[in-house]
């Protein structure tokens, strides 16, 4: 029997799938739940598993859109699986062709007289010079390459931004559909939102002395790392409830509010960007943070990440330190209404109680929409994340650091 194999529906809304890449080849024997391909949808890059057990024959090719439902592929499950793997059988030989004798070689004239490349006749080289022009940098029409009086006259030296000698060669592909619309959704962003950004600077030490005295043993105890994301995804929650217009967002005349905190945290995955969803931070500690930001990053790094995951979402965290940013102006999530810009932490010289002192600095951003945040708001909520980071004993762990990292 010939099983036609149809595109599953990803998630809801998605009509469409690419297909990013075929794992098997035409004429293969696969495994029931082998994954057999990788496809695009705007959302997400997902494996494809086979159906059933038997030969395949592939119905599409690498880069073609398919619409869901549509057969991407037959499997013959009445074909016996190859012993020894389904290696081709190597083919003889063919005989090789006897070799024709060489025919006798044919009387030449002398060879005309050559020079070597670069030589300039007496007159060009003494133009060449006036020039200020190496014969190097001219070719000769002459015989041979030899430069002629005409080749020097019309010479002359490359300006700034003339092709030299080097590679100027291009390259072409296709962007993944996921690429695509991640383009479209920036692009909508910047034309809907009425974006603004505001910055500020964290001191970063009290947090630095908490993961000195404290990682070892909360790893050892969860088996996972007391890093940065945790102290600021409860930070965000705290300031999300003191200004609850940053938690929400537009839906057409009406601004939609949230109370909970599903906060989106951008990943970099082998496909690009990935935004999987941390549900209720509000609710999670900082063991139950770090536990869902690892495994959502794993999954993303493993291409497992679903749509489900990476769909809704009230409020962004982003962090372009991992690649060295210095400071950067992160654009909205849509439909969101903001996103929080992590950096890279510097040591630098800042003023405390009247000394200066070399502090680890963050600065951070906040990109909001200001058509229905206004500046007290997006400024009081950058502030109160700062005075969280910036005394987390107090504020986030409210002065019980065990309880608080359930050590």
């Amino acid at each position: 029997m010939v099983l036609e194999m149809k595109v599953p529906s990803p998630g809801e809304s998605i009509t469409e799938v690419e297909i990013a890449e075929w794992l098997v080849q035409d004429g293969d024997y696969v495994e029931k739940d082998q994954a057999i391909a990788e496809v695009d949808s705007d959302k997400a890059t997902l494996e494809l598993p086979a159906e059933v057990s038997g030969v395949i024959t592939l119905k599409a090719e690498e880069g073609d859109a398919v619409e869901v439902g549509a057969v991407v592929c037959l499997i013959d499950t009445a074909a016996a699986k190859p012993e020894g793997g389904s290696a081709p059988a190597k083919t003889e030989a063919a005989p090789e062709a006897p070799k024709a004798e060489a025919p006798a070689p044919a009387k030449t004239e002398a060879p005309a007289k050559t020079y070597a490349s670069g030589t300039a006749s007496p007159a060009a080289k003494k133009i060449l010079d006036e020039k200020g022009i190496s014969s190097n940098q001219v070719s000769g029409t002459g015989v041979a390459g030899r430069i002629t009086k005409n080749d020097a006259v019309t010479a002359s030296v490359p300006s700034m931004g003339t092709p030299g000698l080097g590679s100027r060669g291009t390259s072409r592909s296709k962007m993944s559909m996921l690429r695509r619309k991640v383009a479209e959704r920036l692009v909508e962003a910047k034309n809907t939102t009425a974006m603004l950004t505001t910055f500020n600077e964290v001191d970063m030490s009290p947090i630095f002395e908490l993961r000195k005295q404290y990682k070892e043993t909360f790893k050892t105890k969860h088996g996972v790392s007391l890093g940065f994301m945790s102290f600021f995804t409860l930070a965000v929650v705290r300031a999300l409830k003191m200004y609850p217009a940053v938690n929400s967002m537009i839906d057409g005349k009406e601004m939609l509010s949230y109370d909970f905190c599903d906060i989106s945290i951008a990943v970099s995955g082998p496909k690009g960007l990935m935004v999987p969803v941390i549900r209720n931070a509000e609710n999670l500690s900082f063991r139950g943070v770090e536990a869902e930001v690892k495994r959502l990053a794993l999954r993303a790094r493993d291409g497992q990440i679903t749509v489900d995951e990476m769909t809704g979402g009230t409020f962004t965290i982003t962090n372009g330190g991992v690649f060295g940013s210095m400071l950067s102006t992160p654009i909205i999530n849509p439909p969101q209404s903001g996103i929080l810009g992590m950096h890279n932490i510097v040591e630098r010289p800042v003023a405390v109680n009247g000394k200066v002192e070399i502090r680890p600095i963050m600065y951070v951003a906040l990109s909001y929409d200001h058509r229905i945040i206004d500046g007290k708001e997006s400024v009081g909520f950058l502030v109160a994340v700062k005075e969280a980071l910036e005394n987390p004993i107090e504020i986030l762990m409210n002065n019980d650091v065990t309880r608080a990292l359930e050590l």
